[in-house]
């Protein structure tokens, strides 16, 4: 290996460890997370699946929210449309279910709002801004402000989740007769998402089921179970040459970006 390689080895290690445990909210179509209400009385469920208008891009994801009042016929669906790349998370439609009065409201976002930054460290601030039309309230404009606030450790019925984000969602509604603000806060556990959330009417909802994807791991090159510096190594090796085991993305050589993808998924 020559030194070259090994600077860059180096290089790549420290982006890596400083993107670490960032996936705060895994994409697998068919991961679901079940959160309920401390007191019982309502239930969330998060949902990935497959969009269902026609999209022949992979990198979309149709992310359902459910809203149950339990014991009662009372459900309310969210759905939005994201975009998984390496900006992040990015949102481009939502539609929401307001309930019998104000029907159902759509929000496209052109270009796309950012929904996940691509790493989260405490200190990191990101918006969203919307526009729709409501029935009976007319033009609405939504906006949120979205900032990590910490890292907490969380117990949940599911289980206690070490390490976890902590996100204050500051959202302000706007319509022609005035404005109303409201402050929320999701708890999101590094690989495996959102754990606990508290609304602005300070209902809390904590974990109590989940469901998630186990994805092959296509950067464990030397298959040991886990992507670390051994498979760095293995891939910085290989520059230039067309193997199949150290060429991750699949463009028949092993290049600088095969080396990048297994450095960003360290720790997986």
């Amino acid at each position: 290996m020559t030194i070259n390689t090994v600077l860059l080895t180096v290089i790549l290690c420290t982006l890596a460890n400083a993107a670490a445990a960032q996936n705060y909210y895994p994409t697998d179509i068919g991961n679901t997370w079940v959160l309920e209400s401390t007191d019982g009385a309502e239930r969330i469920t998060y949902t990935l699946e497959t969009p269902e208008e026609e999209r022949s891009d992979e990198q979309f994801r149709t992310l359902k929210i459910i809203t149950e009042v339990l014991g009662t016929s009372s459900i309310n669906t969210n759905t939005f449309l994201i975009e998984v790349d390496e900006e992040g998370i990015k949102l481009h439609k939502v539609v929401a279910e307001l309930g019998d009065v104000f029907g159902i409201s759509r929000i496209e976002f052109s270009p796309p709002a950012v929904f996940f930054p691509p790493t989260l460290p405490v200190g990191e601030v990101w918006e969203m801004i919307g526009e729709t039309e409501v029935y009976l309230a007319g033009p609405v404009t939504v906006s949120s402000i979205n900032k990590v606030i910490a890292i907490e450790d969380v117990v949940t019925p599911a289980g206690t989740f070490q390490n976890c984000l902590k996100i204050r969602i500051d959202t302000k509604t706007t319509t022609a007769s005035g404005f109303s603000r409201s402050t929320s806060y999701q708890w999101l556990a590094p690989d495996f998402g959102p754990i606990k959330f508290e609304t602005g009417q300070d209902i809390i909802f904590e974990l109590i089921s989940f469901d998630l994807v186990t994805a092959a791991k296509p950067y464990d090159v030397n298959e040991d179970g886990v992507v670390n510096i051994l498979d760095l190594t293995f891939v910085a090796a290989r520059l230039g040459q067309n193997d199949p085991k150290a060429d991750v993305n699949g463009d028949a050589t092993v290049n600088i970006l095969d080396l990048v993808l297994v450095a960003q998924n360290f720790g997986n």
